[in-house]
């Protein structure tokens, strides 16, 4: 059996009248990614802040690296790293002085930090800025920059609580190929995102939750595999009547795998298929075939979007309780 590097089992967290965390269930395998995904408020910033010694649970254990957030503490926070939402760093000091200061807050000898945060600071591309305060960083740099700091004593199990959110695509791309990197080095990552394709990118496995609690817990496959397979999509030509309409679904009958839906005044027909080499062509030539015009045609794919919004009802505009109480 794997090995476990996160383990929750039944973790509860009421903060006043709300239900934060109501029997959350993760694991996430040695060298591997766990994403969590879920509306705001569905708990998941609730479960870091369980894991990573910040907050005490109601009820329900949890184990990081083998060791008790609750009765190891000192232990537990000796072997993680943690990039929160909010960067934490000093913004008078340089970013080599941040991760240095890092460094020996862990109790890395000087020489060592110092080499450590040089190794850093060329990993994420930030050696050309190194000498300078952290006030003059972009908001990309300072993301890179705080990650770089929460790997400075080598942890083994990494918490990263939304981190590329407001990032624009290029540094979104490199923190992605930074958390590769990391798993690649045997380290486990615990990453919670409110980007479902970054948690198709980067997760062997996903846990989505939902008020509080896992509602489906899988390998990306698997989960989009819970809503079906591919679907083809055809809008007709504005001006098509309901003959068209009509016409359409019966050349196009052989072709698919179940019955069509009949979307925005008839005009769009959708319905699953089971094999997706060639089927636009074929699609596209019998509707010319029989006169037929057409405005787009495609083959959907199942998402991660897709299950989201099956499983959570699509993302609720509310603040987390513990960002509330804090």
């Amino acid at each position: 059996m794997t090995d476990l590097m996160v383990e929750a089992r039944g973790l509860t967290k009421r903060f006043g009248q709300t239900q934060a965390l109501a029997g959350l269930d993760l694991e996430a395998a040695a060298g591997a990614v766990l994403g969590v995904l879920g509306p705001n408020g569905a708990g998941k910033t609730t479960a870091v802040r369980i894991l990573t010694t910040l907050t005490l649970p109601d009820g329900g254990t949890a184990r990081v690296a083998g060791l008790d957030p609750v009765r190891e503490p000192d232990a537990v926070r000796r072997t993680i790293g943690v990039a929160a939402q909010s960067a934490t760093l000093d913004d008078a000091l340089t970013g080599r002085q941040n991760l240095v200061l890092v460094g020996e807050l862990g109790r890395m000898p000087g020489r060592a930090a110092r080499d450590r945060a040089a190794e850093l600071l060329d990993a994420f591309e930030l050696l050309d800025a190194a000498d300078r305060t952290v006030r003059t960083y972009s908001g990309g740099m300072r993301r890179r920059l705080d990650l770089a700091a929460s790997l400075m004593t080598r942890p083994p199990v990494l918490f990263l609580d939304e981190p590329t959110t407001g990032l624009d695509p290029t540094s979104r791309q490199r923190v992605w190929a930074a958390v590769r990197g990391l798993v690649r080095d045997g380290v486990t990552v615990l990453l919670t995102t409110q980007y479902l394709d970054e948690a198709d990118q980067l997760a062997s496995r996903i846990a989505i939750v939902d008020r509080g609690r896992v509602v489906a817990d899988d390998t990306p496959h698997r989960l989009k595999r819970l809503i079906g397979g591919a679907t083809l999509e055809l809008r007709l030509d504005p001006g098509s009547s309901g003959q068209s309409v009509a016409a359409a679904r019966e050349v196009l009958r052989p072709l698919v795998d179940g019955p069509f839906q009949v979307l925005d005044e008839g005009r769009h027909l959708r319905a699953p298929v089971d094999e997706t080499a060639g089927v636009v062509a074929r699609v596209v030539r019998r509707l010319d075939e029989h006169g037929i015009e057409i405005e787009d045609v495609a083959i959907h794919q199942p998402s991660l979007d897709d299950v989201f919004m099956r499983l959570t009802g699509g993302p609720e505009a509310v603040a987390e309780p513990e960002e509330r109480v804090a």
